[in-house]
């Protein structure tokens, strides 16, 4: 057991993370398993199993089976329980079991808690988690609440009813993307109010919690002089352009094709849904399929660049994608720093937006390159499957239940780690938090471009 413990004491806080993580599939493995999860008779394989708790723990959506044929009720909320501890984190979970058995939360928990939300210092990380959980979780009660009584016009008892609304609502509000009802949002097509609402969860799941306990104390503090930080400015702006951005390119691209005929109030909510699910959301009114392949590149791109910091989704992150832009145009300009909103953005942040952008390009060219080898579809099912797991989506073409067993662990293989983030991937192989070298060498210049 010593051994055990210092070689656990010998990890670093990022290394901490992932194990979490990893424990985390493993016991959600366990429960998916186990006989009571299951419907009578039905019966998968372990690769089917360990596929389904990684798509939930990442909270990406994808499966290989019907959930709705497969799980019983019983599995059904081992499932809702394993996508809280994807969407809210595993640290944010894990402080609220030790705030309640009133464990000290010491150097290394706060740590621990820094990374896994992708906080940049120690300070009020206790009070954040108390914040984020409280939060989240009168979200998904009062979505559970307005859904379930919604559709009480859909379902014959209200206890399915509320099942339905209460598992819709966690799906939405931590961008899970499941779904019990068999066919996603689709037969909710045609009803606006259904589409309004979890537009809304997938929003404020998205957006980032930062955002959401900034917001809150903007409407409830009575500071005349509050100000909001320069990332829930940035991240919101990238944030809401993407999904505005993404309405209007799915309109015109679409316009004489799948929108042809259609009223322009359906065609709108076609375009808008589909825009808004692509920060992570995972949810479809519809056969993406039938879209045509210039759309589907643009939903594939917005999947990759997914949702924001320090939120339910995955991707690269909506600040990733910002710094990148504004790297560009300020060196355009000629500028060497970034300057926005009266603020300076630290280079070093620059250099792991960059650093981001080419591991993410790398990891999904690399997987984009193994299935086309090892599978039989489209190249552009394979980028949008791609894309989707990486960001931790859950929208497909429809090709995940047909992957090879090879294929199906290179899809687990980019959930995870577009759940727990391309730097905590660098980093599981660094020894030491930091490195500074203690000697330099003359500097030479390099032509580039």
């Amino acid at each position: 057991m010593n051994r055990i413990k210092n070689k656990i004491n010998a990890l670093t806080p990022t290394q901490l993370i992932v194990s979490f993580y990893a424990v985390a599939v493993t016991i959600s493995v366990i429960l998916l398993s186990l006989p009571v999860a299951r419907k009578p008779g039905m019966s998968w394989s372990f690769t089917d199993a360990l596929f389904t708790a990684v798509s939930a723990v990442s909270v990406t959506g994808l499966t290989v089976v019907s959930t709705v044929d497969t799980l019983s009720t019983t599995g059904i909320f081992f499932l809702m329980f394993i996508l809280q501890f994807g969407g809210i984190g595993i640290m944010t979970l894990g402080t609220f079991l030790w705030l309640v058995v009133k464990k000290r939360i010491g150097l290394k928990e706060r740590r621990l808690i820094m990374i896994d939300q992708n906080q940049t210092n120690l300070a009020g990380l206790v009070v954040l988690v108390k914040q984020i959980l409280l939060l989240i979780l009168v979200i998904e009660c009062i979505g559970a609440i307005i859904l379930g009584f919604y559709f009480l016009n859909y379902y014959p008892t209200w206890q399915e009813a509320f099942l339905q609304g209460a598992f819709a609502s966690v799906s939405a509000t931590t961008n899970a993307g499941f779904d019990i009802t068999g066919s996603s949002l689709v037969p909710f097509a045609n009803d606006y109010f259904v589409q309004s609402i979890n537009i809304l969860l997938l929003t404020l799941g998205a957006i980032g919690f930062p955002v959401l306990i900034e917001l809150k104390a903007f409407l409830f503090n009575k500071d005349k002089f509050f100000r909001f930080t320069l990332y829930t400015k940035l991240t919101t702006l990238t944030f809401f352009f993407l999904m505005l951005l993404g309405t209007i390119l799915i309109l015109l691209l679409e316009f004489n094709h799948f929108f042809k005929g259609k009223e322009w109030h359906e065609a709108f909510f076609y375009a808008f849904f589909q825009s808004s699910t692509t920060r992570n959301g995972g949810l479809a009114t519809m056969d993406v399929s039938q879209f045509s392949e210039p759309t589907l590149l643009v939903i594939s791109f917005l999947m990759f660049i997914g949702a924001s910091p320090s939120s339910v989704g995955g991707g690269v992150r909506t600040t990733t994608f910002a710094l990148n832009v504004l790297h560009i145009y300020h060196f355009a300009k000629g500028k060497k720093t970034i300057k926005i909103f009266k603020r300076e953005i630290h280079e070093e942040d620059v250099n792991k937006s960059v650093i981001v952008t080419m591991m993410a390009v790398g990891l999904c060219f690399m997987a984009v390159i193994l299935l086309s080898i090892s599978e039989k579809f489209t190249l552009m099912q394979i980028i949008f499957e791609v894309c989707s797991a990486f960001g931790t989506t859950g929208l497909s073409m429809g090709i995940t239940p047909d992957l090879s067993t090879f294929g199906k662990y290179v899809i687990i293989a980019l959930m995870f780690i577009g759940r727990i983030g391309i730097l905590s991937f660098l980093f599981i192989i660094n020894k030491h938090e930091q490195y500074d070298d203690n000697y330099h060498y003359p500097k030479e210049r390099i032509i580039v471009g």
